[in-house]
């Protein structure tokens, strides 16, 4: 580990704490209605989208009828997408002329995108043409990210509310976030990519000389315009195969920075919205703090082994950190910080190949999605997520104090405590139950690259980044397989909406109760003892579910490295 590695995690941190109010204030005007800058221009845009698809924006719905437009919505998007990736091969801007996906690599990826997961079974380069990538893919990185934003506006106003039946409007909250928010953001960051290498052309490819003075072919595509709203809609699905670790996605460190900064921004921001929301930015301060807390010991842990590298390499002679998997242009610090950044806020982009890594720095990416997109999460998921550890924490609070608790001036009941456990307990059942599957089936067994622990990892690995909505893979796993396209598909599904549900009727409840001041017998959720407590929270609940299989894989595969064998 290096000064200047430590000094690049906290300017990162820095930044990001210095954004995180002026992004919490645009997304509560959005959260609240309110008029913006950008209304003067972006209004009658807004007002036409109403009229033409009859929408009344001031028409609020019941969590019922927002949880249903929101499912009807995305099956719509679902099935538009299957049908462009099967019939890609008849359909214009394909300069390469690719045919259709088969049947289940398009089930896949028309989940993967719709459920904001971006898990790819295929290279993007040798796959998709540019109407698949622009139509089919880059809509559903604003539409999902938006729908994740919206959601969390919606569990905002169960908490806000008092004595009400609605939590807003589905198709207003979608549409101010979508024309006010990611639009304009990524347009302006498309330009900087562009400016810094990134391709932004329908052109396929370009042919070039080496300076070996060999021949080769360069795929090219509208690549800015993806990576932006992949980043900052924490989508993570790539124009090429390797991601963000490709030049022509992240062509030095100043964007591999940004980009960074990028995927944290919105749920930095989104938690100063939620204090506001309630009355109370303390709230939103202290939930921040349990998260980059948690988030500040994943970097930590990452770093240390990355930089320490592998004992049986330095025995060889080989001295040095881990720079297997790593690009040269940004090392171990900047390669380990991205890797903690993307899983911790189930964005999915990679820079480096955590197949690669250490099998304790690979635990930590891992460990990541485990707990439930709530370290820092996905635009909007995160939030969400954390609020549902929030209700858990704050019942193990009121069990230690003997009262009924409460959480920002609501009564948490038998209710929220059973729909908090149902969305919580989502991953741990869909996660080991799947990989159970996969570890003893023919079909499962033949997709890892490696034997033993990591090979255990990688299964491991790809239905957690699938159910936790990441989308980030060990790269060692062939999956473009029908049995892994079929299972990893339904994991996306249920990881997504199997907790939106229960979260939506959670908003619901809370919005119709009444408002509860606190007592000097309530319990403070605005101090270190309250930040302590959720850490705590998430680390037992989220986290021990999954140790064994933590043993099973990446700790086995670490003592294995300490006496000498690896996988």
């Amino acid at each position: 580990m290096t000064f200047q590695g430590w000094l690049l995690i906290i300017v990162f941190v820095g930044l990001l704490l210095a954004i995180t109010k002026p992004m919490g204030r645009w997304l509560y005007a959005l959260y609240d209605g309110q008029r913006t800058p950008l209304h003067r221009i972006l209004g009658p845009v807004e007002a036409g989208f109403y009229r033409l698809a009859g929408i009344d924006p001031n028409e609020e719905q019941g969590w019922r009828r927002y949880a249903v437009h929101m499912l009807i919505f995305n099956a719509v998007l679902l099935l538009f997408t299957y049908a462009i990736l099967r019939l890609q091969g008849v359909l214009p801007l394909n300069p390469l002329g690719y045919d259709g996906t088969s049947a289940d690599l398009a089930f896949n990826t028309a989940i993967s995108f719709t459920t904001n997961t971006n898990w790819q079974s295929y290279g993007g380069e040798s796959t998709m043409s540019n109407l698949s990538q622009m139509l089919g893919l880059t809509i559903h990185n604003f539409l999902s990210a938006a729908t994740g934003i919206a959601l969390a506006f919606a569990l905002f106003r169960g908490f806000a509310r008092r004595e009400m039946k609605t939590i807003g409007n589905f198709w207003a909250d979608m549409t101010r976030v979508t024309l006010y928010l990611l639009l304009p953001v990524c347009i302006v960051y498309a330009i900087f990519l562009i400016a810094n290498g990134v391709p932004q052309t329908l052109a396929a490819s370009v042919d070039v000389t080496t300076l070996e003075g060999a021949k080769q072919t360069l795929a090219l595509g509208p690549v800015a315009s993806q990576e932006a709203i992949k980043m900052l809609g924490t989508n993570g699905g790539g124009f090429f195969n390797v991601n963000s670790a490709h030049p022509f996605e992240n062509p030095n460190a100043l964007t591999n920075f940004v980009q960074m900064l990028s995927i944290f921004a919105i749920g930095f921001g989104l938690t100063w919205t939620f204090g506001k929301a309630v009355g109370n930015p303390r709230q939103g301060w202290a939930i921040l703090a349990a998260m980059v807390t948690i988030f500040l010991a994943g970097v930590t842990i990452t770093y240390w082994q990355e930089a320490a590298g592998n004992p049986i390499l330095h025995n060889l002679g080989a001295m040095g950190g881990n720079m297997e998997g790593k690009e040269v242009r940004f090392g171990i610090a900047a390669s380990s910080l991205f890797s903690v950044v993307t899983t911790a806020a189930s964005c999915g982009a990679v820079n480096a190949m955590h197949d690669s890594f250490t099998a304790l720095g690979g635990m930590i990416p891992l460990f990541n999605i485990q707990l439930g997109e709530v370290v820092i999460g996905g635009v909007g998921a995160g939030i969400y997520g954390f609020l549902l550890f929030a209700i858990l924490a704050i019942f193990v609070a009121g069990l230690m104090v003997g009262r009924t608790p409460e959480y920002v001036g609501k009564k948490i009941e038998a209710r929220e405590v059973k729909l908090a456990v149902l969305a919580i307990a989502v991953l741990p059942l869909v996660i080991l139950g799947f990989t159970a599957i996969a570890s003893v089936t023919e079909a499962g067994l033949a997709g890892p690259l490696n034997k033993g622990p990591h090979g255990f990892s990688e299964i491991l690995y790809a239905f957690t980044s699938a159910v936790g909505n990441n989308g980030s893979a060990f790269a060692g796993l062939t999956a473009n397989t029908p049995f892994y396209n079929g299972l990893l598909g339904i994991a996306m599904w249920l990881g997504r909406f199997f907790i939106i549900i229960p979260m939506l009727a959670i908003a619901g409840g809370l919005a119709a109760k009444k408002y509860t001041p606190a007592t000097a017998g309530s319990f403070p959720t605005t101090g270190p003892l309250w930040t302590g407590l959720l850490i705590g929270i998430v680390l037992i609940v989220g986290g021990l579910t999954f140790l064994p299989s933590l043993a099973l894989g990446p700790i086995a595969d670490h003592l294995a490295m300490i006496n000498g064998q690896l996988f």
